[in-house]
């Protein structure tokens, strides 16, 4: 069974920073895409970045957030620097197998107040 463990959510001030993690089990981490998607309140949930070998972005999160993997650890990361109330949001981590499959987590709060 595969399962996706996001943390590292939080409150934070504006022009903070906040590193979520996402732990991959029962799965071949290494050869999974692994992406990171928000959901804003009543909205659809929206892609913001995704890694294999290296990172790829949405406009409005570039420059500030940075997708990273370590595959010893089964660990997707996502730093974000340099946020704003706009990025308040559930973030959710997906891992995309090469036959097709995809699973995701359960969502992790970020907050972003002052």
């Amino acid at each position: 069974q595969v399962q996706l463990v996001e943390s590292g959510g939080g409150l934070v001030q504006p022009g903070g920073s906040l590193r979520l993690s996402c732990v991959v089990s029962g799965s071949s981490f290494s050869a999974n895409v692994m992406e990171w998607f928000r959901q804003f309140p009543g909205k659809q949930r929206e892609w913001v970045a995704g890694i294999s070998s290296s990172g790829d972005y949405r406009d409005s999160v570039k420059d500030r957030f940075t997708i990273s993997r370590d595959n010893a650890k089964n660990t997707a990361y996502l730093q974000m620097n340099s946020l704003s109330p706009e990025d308040t949001a559930v973030y959710y981590c997906r891992s995309a197998s090469p036959d097709g499959n995809s699973y995701w987590g359960n969502g992790t709060l970020v907050t972003v107040s002052s």
